[in-house]
């Protein structure tokens, strides 16, 4: 770990405001009854966080080079709304809760045309080194602890 570091991209972060990841839904992604099939949010979910995270300056891959990963804890997901093959959905997430040790991301499905709820959800995660054993990012790397606290919403 001697000598990697992260890049924590701080340029004009303190006003920027995150903008939704959008997701185009897929023909492939669609169950029998032709609607998006149930585990496809979770992928969703996924795909938004790290590009949330891209977002703020925490590159994941960057984070995994530095030994850093964050497996999920928990998941959940609520469906409001169908999505079927073609719809666009807007996923807000946001970094609810963070300790150094662990965080809660908050998902917001929308439709991109009607703005119609979709599906709402929440994951939970936790830092490990590869060996997997649990890290502070507070102590053991102070630059990402400061970048998560400054875009944990509550």
């Amino acid at each position: 770990m001697a000598g990697k570091e992260i890049e924590v991209y701080t340029e004009n972060m303190g006003d920027m405001k995150i903008r939704p990841y959008e997701h185009h839904a897929k023909y492939y992604e669609t169950d029998q009854m032709g609607i998006i099939h149930h585990s496809n949010y979770i992928r969703w979910m996924e795909e938004a966080r790290m590009d949330l995270m891209e977002q703020i300056g925490l590159n994941y891959k960057q984070m995994e080079e530095m030994e850093i990963i964050s497996p999920v804890l928990s998941v959940s997901c609520e469906y409001h709304s169908m999505v079927h093959f073609d719809d666009v959905v807007v996923i807000e997430a946001k970094l609810m809760k963070y300790n150094g040790v662990k965080m809660e991301v908050e998902y917001r499905m929308t439709d991109k045309e009607t703005g119609e709820l979709r599906t709402t959800g929440r994951s939970s995660h936790c830092f490990l080194n590869r060996s997997g054993r649990p890290i502070s990012l507070k102590r053991s790397y102070p630059e990402l602890d400061t970048k998560f606290f400054e875009y944990t919403d509550v």
